[in-house]
């Protein structure tokens, strides 16, 4: 059996942890009640088994040795997250936009998969799509 984990957090350092789970929250994603939130985090639940921690930034640099990746000159990576419908997608890019995020690009369709995306508070990227399998399997 391949190996796979049982639950996957991703540690995102923020500048405002308040700001960051207002903008999340404001997207419609909930808190992660098993993971109590303080001055400096908050678990927000992306997917079933799947939460992204908010960091400041100051305790996510006691984390690691290695310094962080200033976002406004660097991608360290983008977060691809899947959802039902195209239409589903354009509200979360035009909600975050409207919470203070920026369009990452411009929308791509290609046929089988849409996908759009934002820049959220901190200058991390979220790519946004709707992959129709059955059109990506025919």
């Amino acid at each position: 059996m391949a190996l796979t984990s049982a639950f996957t957090s991703v540690n995102l350092p923020v500048k405002n942890v308040e700001q960051s789970k207002a903008f999340f929250t404001g997207l419609g994603f909930e808190l992660n009640p098993q993971f109590p939130e303080n001055e400096n985090s908050v678990a927000i639940v992306i997917g079933d088994n799947l939460q992204v921690m908010l960091i400041n930034q100051a305790f996510f640099n006691t984390l690691t040795e290695k310094e962080s990746v200033d976002t406004s000159k660097y991608a360290q990576m983008t977060i691809a997250l899947a959802f039902e419908n195209r239409e589903k997608v354009d509200e979360i890019v035009n909600t975050a936009v409207s919470l203070g995020g920026k369009l990452h690009a411009e929308p791509e369709d290609h046929g089988f998969m849409y996908h759009w995306g934002f820049v959220d508070l901190d200058g991390h990227l979220w790519a946004i799509n709707y992959m129709n399998m059955n059109a990506a399997q025919g």
